[in-house]
């Protein structure tokens, strides 16, 4: 049951922020209503609270995964995709961790090392 919830949660919340994302793209102007944006100090408090929330989440990553290329892709790729992105991470990990919830949260190499002590 937690793993199935976990994952419809994700694929939920995932599926949102591309939706809202489309909207904002297609409704939108990006150039326009991001200068207009970064003239209100609330537009200018958002946007740092959004990338200091990327940056707990790429930290998470960095924590998770062995190989530089492969924080440093998921890095990028959160900065330009944003939530979008970390909840397709998020998704993967979940996938990927088969119901465990230590290799989840902590990566493959944690349960290795914990294996061997």
């Amino acid at each position: 049951m937690g793993d199935r919830f976990a994952l419809i949660y994700l694929i939920v919340l995932t599926v949102v922020m591309g939706g809202a994302l489309a909207y904002g793209f297609i409704v939108g102007d990006f150039w326009i209503d991001g200068r207009e944006l970064m003239e209100n100090p609330w537009g200018i408090v958002s946007l740092f609270d959004v990338y200091v929330g990327f940056f707990f989440f790429i930290g998470w990553i960095a924590y998770r995964e062995c190989c530089p290329g492969i924080k440093l892709a998921w890095a990028v790729a959160i900065c330009v995709g944003g939530n979008l992105v970390a909840g397709i991470y998020a998704i993967l990990a979940l996938l990927k961790s088969k119901g465990d919830a230590q290799v989840f949260f902590l990566g493959e190499k944690r349960k290795n090392q914990n294996e061997s002590a």
